[in-house]
């Protein structure tokens, strides 16, 4: 398995257990009469699970078993996948900072660090699609 798929899948793993937490969380201001303020971390909890762990888990997968590009790189540019790895990470981060803040407080900046981690994670998205695309082949 190769390190990139590694690094996909542990993150993954490791957003799949925040995310779970945080779901505990959301549940519990009903009955530990926790602020009503915490409902804004709902979309993070969205976010976490969508492409902390599902996307991440996919793009590890898809980049150890799909078919080989070529003999001499058989998953395509592996720096491209790194880039892939850390823009995703760096944006979901950025998300999971400035989605609460801006809802709190939406006069402020914070918006700005929402429309940089979508952007960000936009890049990635791209970046995977063509390190993958002529993996698709037909037998």
């Amino acid at each position: 398995m190769p390190a990139i798929t590694r690094w996909f899948i542990k993150a993954g793993l490791a957003y799949f257990l925040a995310a779970l937490l945080l779901g505990v969380i959301l549940a519990a201001p009903a009955v530990l009469a926790i602020p009503p303020a915490i409902a804004v971390w709902g979309p993070v909890y969205v976010h976490l699970l969508m492409v902390g762990w599902v996307t991440q888990l996919i793009f590890g997968v898809v980049y150890w078993m799909f078919p080989r590009y070529s003999k001499e790189k058989p998953r395509g540019s592996e720096g491209l996948a790194v880039a892939t790895f850390i823009l995703l990470n760096i944006g979901l981060v950025c998300r999971a900072i400035g989605e609460p803040l801006n809802s709190l407080w939406p006069a402020a900046a914070w918006g700005w660090l929402v429309m940089l981690s979508a952007i960000v994670q936009w890049l990635a998205g791209m970046m995977f699609v063509i390190n993958t695309w002529t993996r698709v082949k037909e037998r």
